[in-house]
Parts: structure tokens; sequence; C-alpha cells
């Protein structure tokens, strides 16, 4: 599985953005799909998962502000994020693996990584 993310950029507080993620493979509904994210100097992070099934998981910093989704047919993976605030910049990456649910927010899960897009947020 090849990843290719996209959608970053520079945005103002209180913005919105959409990062995609295309993948290519005939088994892209057969894995979860995360986005995990990493600012300067800082370790990277989950942020936001979705299942084959379609359910979702969300880091607590970002619940109720980003939205994860997945298009099968098209086998892209979205995150929209809305209210961007400062704190939310950093590359963000997105990543394929098929885990249990229990392991979704764990990096070392996923198999398969894209390159990052970058978001930043201006104050």
């Amino acid at each position: 599985v090849q990843l290719q993310a996209s959608g970053g950029g520079l945005v103002q507080a209180g913005g919105s953005l959409r990062l995609s993620c295309a993948a290519s493979g005939r088994t892209f509904s057969s894995y979860a799909m995360g986005w995990f994210r990493q600012a300067p100097g800082k370790e990277r992070e989950f942020v936001a998962a979705i299942r084959s099934g379609g359910s979702t998981y969300y880091a607590d910093s970002v619940k109720g502000r980003f939205t994860i989704a997945r298009d099968n047919a098209q086998n892209t993976v979205y995150l929209q994020m809305n209210d961007l605030k400062p704190e939310d910049t950093a590359d963000y990456y997105c990543a394929a693996g098929i885990m249990r649910p229990f392991y979704i927010r764990t990096m070392g899960n996923y198999d398969y990584w894209g390159q990052g897009t970058q978001v930043t947020v201006s104050s």
C-alpha cells in the first residue's frame, strides 16, 4: 500500500482545512487508516483513526473539531479540521494498518505511512 497525503497549508486560527490521503492497492477497505502529527521538537502523536467498518477514534485534543472519514470507492481517507488552533501546527501523516481497536492509537501498529503534509495555523 502506498499513501499520498495532501491538503496542508497555512490558515489563520479558527479556520479550516481538509487533508486527504490517497492509497494505492485493492485492499484499502481492509485497513484501518490513521492520522498522526508531529510538531517541531515533539514526538509524533495520534490524531484520529477510522476502522474498515467505519468506527472512528480521536485524540482528546481534536475531538469535536476534527472529523475523519473514508471513501473506499476512491481509496481515500480525509481529515476535516475545523476551528484550527496554533497548537495544531504540525506535519500530518496518514498511515494504514490492520490491528485490533485497542491498538489503533499506537504508531507501531501501522504498517504503511505516507509523507507528511504541513499544517501551519497562525494566531
